[in-house]
């Protein structure tokens, strides 16, 4: 999983901006849900390129926009975002990132999301945008995040939300299976929504100590000037369908984009603009 998103991240930088023009509805549910003050500590686990933290930090500086002393070395100091990736070439996109943005109160550190390497209790508040579905052991997750956030402390968590309510996700996919270029995925697999049946996050959260588990869904749209754009795009960003495109010829990619097409037509205006749906579930809670 780690070398399929060291792989990704060249294609995300390129696209990093589409990336969190489409997420921001949800970056925004889970910045907002966490009702950050000026201070506290954040952690982001599987950042990517790091927006929804960025969006955080200036809600969490300390009085004059520096950073708080007080922190351990291998802590988090007050007014200080944590952004963290298990692929170093994601905090690399990350950090260029910040520093476009002026994000100045943020430290990088690469961790993984089933071992998170901070002590118990060491901070205010987490984040982990549309990470903790693709991890081999959920469950493992979910309680190291518990375990690394302060008594009172809150976690926001974004997973997608059932299958039919992603049409941009689905329609690739389909064509790839249909066609017989990729067999149909488990749904009990590390995958996109693999926390999408209904309770299935609650009751993660809850079995690993969280108390009051709220449940939002948030829709969402990705806009396409054309079904080829859209392709384009898709190759790029989603790790799945970019490999088993690169193992295609001319005629079975053109085959494949036509599926695509046809598929798309529901969502399609007249000039051929496309508005494909999507659907989040944010959860957020309390250690």
């Amino acid at each position: 999983m780690r070398e399929t998103w060291e792989r990704a991240a060249g294609a995300w930088g390129r696209r990093a901006e589409r990336i969190r023009e489409w997420g921001m509805p949800v970056s925004l549910a889970m910045v907002e849900a966490l009702d950050l003050r000026p201070g506290e500590s954040l952690l982001e686990l599987a950042a990517g390129p790091g927006d929804t933290g960025f969006m955080a930090a200036p809600r969490i500086a300390a009085p004059g926009g520096v950073a708080a002393a007080g922190a351990s070395p291998a802590g988090v100091a007050p007014g200080t975002l944590l952004c963290s990736d298990g692929a170093e070439a994601m905090l690399a996109l990350a950090r260029e990132r910040a520093a476009h943005a002026g994000v100045t109160n943020v430290e990088f550190r690469q961790m993984e999301l089933e071992w998170i390497d901070l002590a118990a209790a060491e901070v205010d508040a987490a984040l982990c945008r549309w990470g903790i579905m693709l991890v081999v052991d959920p469950s493992a997750a979910a309680r190291e995040i518990r375990r690394v956030l302060r008594p009172g402390g809150r976690a926001a968590l974004a997973v997608w939300d059932l299958p039919a309510g992603n049409a941009w996700a689905t329609i690739p996919s389909a064509a790839m299976v249909e066609l017989g270029h990729v067999q149909a995925s488990d749904p009990d697999a590390p995958g996109m929504f693999a926390l999408a049946a209904p309770g299935r996050l609650e009751a993660l959260l809850e079995d690993a100590g969280f108390t009051d588990v709220e449940i939002s869904t948030v829709q969402l749209w990705r806009r396409y000037r054309s079904a080829q754009e859209y392709v384009e795009e898709m190759i790029d960003v989603s790790p799945t369908f970019g490999a088993a495109w690169s193992g295609l010829d001319g005629a079975e990619r053109a085959e494949v984009s036509r599926l695509i097409a046809d598929a798309t037509v529901p969502h399609a205006a007249a000039d051929g603009s496309l508005a494909l749906p999507g659907s989040s579930l944010v959860a957020t809670a309390h250690a």
